[in-house]
């Protein structure tokens, strides 16, 4: 069964995710090109640390927004989590300053050292802040990403949910700060710190709306047929689930083909048997595409657009 409906036009936010080494970059860049080919004005991300798109599609690729040459409608970046905090502080470090400032008794140095340190994922929200920043843009038809390991998107979902909560902290020692001032002065004048807030508490529902907003944004698991591919895909969807961010259809790739003649090949396949029917008894509900493995690597433009025609349906 192929994969279907990338191409409806309220489809914006198209995520591949799975275990590490399964072909998430593989399948992602080939429904960029696809969807170029189509005519959709597309640009492929990636948020993996390892930022293979460069090596998967042949052409250089960066952090800055880059048309890839040869294919019209297409252009791609990498996103550095790290990178986009870092800009994140610098935005924004005065505002964060003057709420700590006036919201609690610690000393100038005390804040410093305190804006130092690393909120757990608060990097890879702002990374992922990035993509939403870029679809409320509306420069591109499609945004089509490569994402991190299980282990990182998982953590993704999880972290609106710990950022609100971070904000609702902050928020409060503000309403402490503001009824002071109202008691002694009369009156509180919102200053640029509550918009910092408000603008924080805004990105927090922006990035959750997208996510279960099933109309825009699609997560394609890829798998492999093999146990621990099973069993991390199955905890990946479970969460996935949870977290009301819909998954319809699913990938197994490199699948060993059913008509081949060496023993080692037709063991092999056997043995991918199990796990397959595991995977179809286990995602039943789910549009599964099944992807034969390749004599050779998909990788080039030419070879990736193969495989889209191969195993993507309008």
């Amino acid at each position: 069964m192929p994969i279907t409906g990338l191409l409806e036009p309220s489809l914006k936010l198209i995520l591949f995710g799975g275990k590490g080494g399964v072909g998430k970059t593989t399948c992602a860049s080939c429904a960029g090109l696809y969807l170029a080919k189509n005519k959709k004005n597309t640009l492929l991300v990636s948020t993996d640390p390892a930022h293979s798109l460069s090596d998967s599609i042949g052409r250089e690729i960066g952090s800055e927004i880059k048309q890839i040459k040869g294919v019209d409608g297409l252009s791609a970046m990498e996103i550095s989590a790290e990178k986009a905090l870092s800009n994140f502080k610098i935005e924004y470090q005065d505002e964060m300053k003057r709420l700590f400032d006036t919201s609690t008794y610690l000393d100038k140095e005390d804040i410093d050292s305190m804006l130092a340190l690393p909120i757990p994922g608060i990097d890879e929200v702002m990374g992922f802040k990035t993509i939403v920043d870029l679809i409320e843009k509306g420069e591109f038809d499609k945004y089509v990403v490569d994402t991190a390991p299980t282990g990182h998107a998982l953590r993704l979902l999880t972290l609106p949910e710990l950022l609100d909560d971070w904000i609702k902290v902050l928020a409060k020692m503000r309403w402490k700060y503001r009824y002071m001032v109202t008691s002694f002065a009369g009156e509180y004048r919102t200053d640029s710190a509550d918009d910092f807030l408000m603008s924080m508490k805004k990105t927090v529902k922006k990035i959750e709306g997208l996510l279960k907003d099933e109309n825009r944004c699609e997560f394609i698991v890829v798998t492999i047929p093999e146990d621990m591919a099973v069993k991390e895909t199955e905890r990946m969807v479970k969460s996935l689930n949870q977290y009301k961010v819909k998954v319809r259809q699913m990938i197994i790739n490199n699948v060993v083909p059913e008509q081949v003649h060496c023993p080692f090949c037709r063991a092999r396949r056997e043995n991918q048997d199990k796990y397959i029917r595991e995977i179809m008894n286990k995602f039943s509900d789910l549009k599964i595409t099944i992807i034969p493995l390749r004599s050779h690597e998909v990788k080039g433009i030419d070879a990736l657009d193969s495989l889209g025609v191969e195993v993507i349906l309008n």
